[in-house]
């Protein structure tokens, strides 16, 4: 970057650096929320809400199905594979 682009995007700065922050507190949050231990424990909610019939099969499925690919992409396997969390259909 030459002087003269520096001084003119001078004030600018602040702005940048805000960015800056923003992107670095988002690539934190989506880094907790996909861990591991998180997506496991929102499957069992997930699991345990549909045992009280607070949720439906579909509403079930869909959102395990989304868990479990967030939980595969993670790198957090569970053992065999993608095993499916029991149901009672």
């Amino acid at each position: 970057m030459g002087v003269l682009s520096q001084v003119v995007l001078f004030p600018l700065a602040p702005v940048r650096g805000v960015v800056w922050i923003a992107e670095r507190v988002r690539d934190v949050a989506e880094e907790e929320m996909c861990h591991p231990s998180v997506l496991r424990a929102r499957l069992a909610a997930l699991n345990e809400a549909l045992e009280l019939g607070a949720i439906g099969p579909e509403e079930f499925d869909r959102e395990e199905d989304r868990l479990l690919d967030l939980l595969e992409r993670s790198g957090g396997r569970s053992p065999g594979g993608r095993a499916r969390v029991s149901r009672h259909d």
